[in-house]
C-alpha cells in the first residue's frame, strides 16, 4: 500500500489528496497542517470582513470530515519539524511519519517589514481564517485603521474597511497604489479612490512606516518623513514569503525567487519529494524566467498535476501568465503577461524591444445606457511582433478583455494575428470595434514603423 504524506492544507495540499484518492483507491493518504482549518478560500477573506460574505463557514470548501469519508486522514494543528529524505520520513510534532511519496504544500506567510515595535497587539496581516475573524471583530468596534502597503489584497481590504465605516490612512512607498500595474492604470485607480472616497481615505504616498506607537497595543505610527499617524488598529499588506525552511534544511533546491524549485511535473530535486502551491516558484510563459506568484487557482492546477504524476500518470504544468484581477467597488483592475515596466527591465535579458499603446473607450456601444469607460493597455515586442501582455481597468468590463488576451499569449500570437480575431459583437457587450481591437490596430502601427 502506497503511503502519501502531504504537508499543508489550504489549496494545493487538499487538491493533491483528493485527486490521489480518485487515482488510487488503496493508498494511505495523510495530510498535516499547522492550521485549524483546511481547504478554505483565503481570497474570500476580505469579502467576509466587508460583510459581503456573511458567514465565515461559507469560505470553507471542504471540512476534515468530508475527506475522512474518502479515507483521507486530516491532521490539523500539526507542525512538520523536519524532513528525513534518506529515511523517507518526516517528523511531525515529535512523531516519525514514513512516506513513499511526500508532497510539500507549505504555502506562504505574510511578510512583516522591519518596523520598530511590530510585536504590538492590534497589528494584523491576512492569510488564515483566524486572521479574517480577528480583523472583522476589531473593524466593527473601531473608527480608524492604518494600512501599510497597497497591493491586491490591500485594495480589497480598503473596500472592506470602508464598508465598516472606518477612516483609513494608507502609507505606500510608491506615488500611486498597486505597483503590479503600469503607472497609467495606477493613476486612474488612485484618482477613482480619491474622488469617490477622499473624505474617508487619506494616502501618505512615497513614504514608509519606521515605527509603531503604543505601550502594549498599537496606537499609531511614525513614517520615515516624520509624519505621525494615529489609528485604532493597523493592517499590514506588504507581500508574502514562501515557507521553505524545512525544505531547505532537507537539501531541497530553492530557486532564484526564494521559493522551492520544481520541474514541470512538480518534482523537486530529491526523489519522491514533490511540491505545489504558494511555496514553489513558477515559470513565466512569456519571459521563461522564474517568478513567485501566490494564487489559489494556480495552486489548484499544480496540485492536480502533482497528484497525477506521483500516482503514475503523466501531466505537465509549463507555467503561468501572471493573470490576475481585482475590484474596488465598481472599479476593476486586471492584467496578464508582463507589464511595460517589467518588459523594459528585462529587455536585454530576454532580447525584446517593448512597445505599448493605451486606449480609452466605452465597453459597450455608446448609445447603450449602461456603457462604462475602460482603459486597455497592450504591450508587444517590436522585433517579433508578439504580444507580451495586457492590462485593463475601469468601471466597465475590462477584465473580460484581459481574459481574451490570455489565450493569445498562451499560443504566442502576434499582434497581426490577434487583430484578426473574430470577437463576438452585440451593442450590449461591445462597440462595433472592440477596445481590444482598437488597441491592436494602434499597436500594429508602432510595430510596422
Amino acid at each position: 500500500m502506497k503511503k502519501i504524506v502531504i504537508i499543508g492544507g489550504c489549496a494545493a495540499g487538499p487538491k493533491v489528496a483528493a485527486k490521489s484518492r480518485r487515482m488510487d483507491k488503496d493508498a494511505e493518504i495523510n495530510l498535516y497542517t499547522s492550521s485549524k482549518h483546511i481547504s478554505y478560500s483565503a481570497c474570500g477573506l476580505p469579502y467576509f470582513i466587508g460583510d459581503k460574505v456573511k458567514n465565515i463557514n461559507n469560505l470553507l470548501i471542504r471540512l476534515p470530515e468530508d475527506f475522512e469519508k474518502e479515507n483521507i486522514h486530516i491532521h490539523t494543528k500539526k507542525t512538520c519539524e523536519k524532513i528525513l529524505p534518506e529515511e523517507k520520513a518526516v517528523i511531525v510534532d515529535g512523531e516519525r511519519v514514513e512516506y513513499d511519496e511526500l508532497v510539500l504544500a507549505t504555502g506562504a506567510r505574510a511578510y512583516m517589514p522591519n518596523i520598530k515595535n511590530s510585536n504590538l497587539k492590534n497589528i494584523f496581516t491576512l492569510r488564515f481564517i483566524e486572521d479574517g475573524i480577528n480583523i472583522k471583530r476589531i473593524a466593527q468596534v473601531s473608527k480608524s485603521v492604518l494600512m501599510v502597503g497597497f497591493g491586491y489584497i490591500a485594495l480589497e481590504m480598503l473596500e472592506a474597511f470602508l464598508r465598516n465605516n472606518l477612516k483609513i490612512y494608507v502609507v505606500e512607498n510608491g506615488k500611486y497604489p498597486m505597483s503590479a500595474f503600469d503607472i497609467e492604470l495606477r493613476e486612474k485607480l488612485y484618482k477613482y479612490i480619491t474622488e469617490n472616497e477622499g473624505k474617508n481615505v487619506e494616502f501618505i504616498s512615497q513614504d514608509t512606516v519606521v515605527e509603531f506607537i503604543g505601550d502594549d497595543c498599537f496606537k499609531g505610527a511614525i513614517t520615515k518623513r516624520g509624519k505621525e499617524i494615529r489609528a485604532d488598529f493597523c493592517f499590514v499588506s506588504t507581500g508574502v514569503r514562501p515557507n521553505v525552511e524545512i525544505a531547505k534544511q532537507a537539501g531541497i533546491e530553492i530557486g532564484k525567487t526564494g521559493a522551492i524549485k520544481t520541474n514541470n511535473r512538480m518534482q523537486t530535486n530529491i526523489e519522491h519529494i514533490w511540491a505545489a502551491g504558494d511555496c514553489i516558484q513558477k515559470n513565466c510563459i512569456i519571459t521563461k524566467l522564474p517568478v513567485h506568484i501566490t494564487q489559489g487557482s494556480i495552486a489548484n492546477k499544480e496540485g492536480r498535476v502533482c497528484a497525477i504524476n506521483l500516482n503514475g500518470g503523466d501531466e505537465v504544468f509549463d507555467g503561468i501568465l501572471c493573470s490576475t484581477a481585482t475590484k474596488f467597488f465598481d472599479f476593476t483592475m486586471s492584467l496578464t503577461g508582463i507589464t511595460e515596466k517589467r518588459a523594459k527591465s528585462i529587455k536585454n535579458i530576454v532580447g525584446i524591444e517593448p512597445v505599448s499603446v493605451i486606449v480609452n473607450k466605452l465597453d459597450k456601444a455608446s448609445y447603450m445606457p449602461d456603457a462604462k469607460p475602460i482603459t486597455i493597455k497592450l504591450i508587444a515586442d517590436k522585433k517579433s511582433g508578439k504580444l507580451l501582455g495586457a492590462q485593463g481597468c475601469g468601471l466597465g468590463d475590462a477584465d473580460k478583455r484581459i481574459n481574451v488576451v490570455t489565450s493569445a499569449l498562451q499560443k504566442g500570437m502576434t499582434v497581426d494575428e490577434f487583430l484578426h480575431l473574430d470577437l463576438t459583437y452585440t451593442p450590449t457587450t461591445s462597440g462595433t470595434i472592440d477596445p481590444l481591437l482598437t488597441a491592436s490596430y494602434e499597436l500594429k502601427k508602432l510595430i510596422d514603423e
